[in-house]
């Protein structure tokens, strides 16, 4: 038997739906956040009361878990199979808790993006006018050895180098 496949429409109401759930998790984080400020108004503070917040942050957890455990199996994939869908191909899946308090990471690390750099050789830029002269006089010397100049265009650089005007 063939399976249908999915619609446009589909997938569009799938990307909804996460928008959505999006949308939802930062709601709450916002409603915890109102929450914890009115127990420091009005309770004079959040130590008094830590083991309660453990225990019902900890339940939060526990829910969601049990939560996505179920849709998992309900799908009939593993979580390998969750997390390699096209729309995840390749990206890790970052969780975080109050905009990163709290976050960790599953899959492959991200790849440093490096800023693109106009200039030729981006190292000379650090280098102090001794330190250049230097490398440019051993550059000279190892050319000299190799036979690649004469002693007289070597002299000539060197002078050059040495007495700039």
């Amino acid at each position: 038997m063939a399976t249908p496949k999915k619609t446009v429409k589909d997938k569009g109401e799938g990307l909804f739906k996460s928008v959505m759930l999006a949308y939802m998790v930062l709601v709450l984080h916002v409603l915890l956040m109102v929450v914890l400020g009115l127990m420091v108004i009005f309770f004079r503070g959040v130590v008094q009361y830590m083991f309660w917040i453990f225990i019902a942050g900890a339940l939060v957890i526990i829910i969601s878990g049990y939560y996505f455990y179920r849709r998992m199996k309900a799908e009939g994939k593993t979580l390998k199979q969750m997390l390699s869908t096209p729309m995840m191909n390749g990206r890790p899946v970052e969780v975080s808790f109050l905009g990163g308090l709290a976050s960790f990471r599953v899959g492959v690390p991200e790849q440093v993006q490096q800023l693109e750099s106009r200039t030729v050789n981006p190292t000379r830029q650090l280098e102090d006018p001794e330190t250049a002269r230097i490398r440019e006089l051993t550059a000279l010397a190892r050319m000299l050895e190799k036979n690649l100049i004469t002693r007289e265009e070597y002299n000539q650089a060197k002078q050059t180098l040495l007495n700039p005007k």
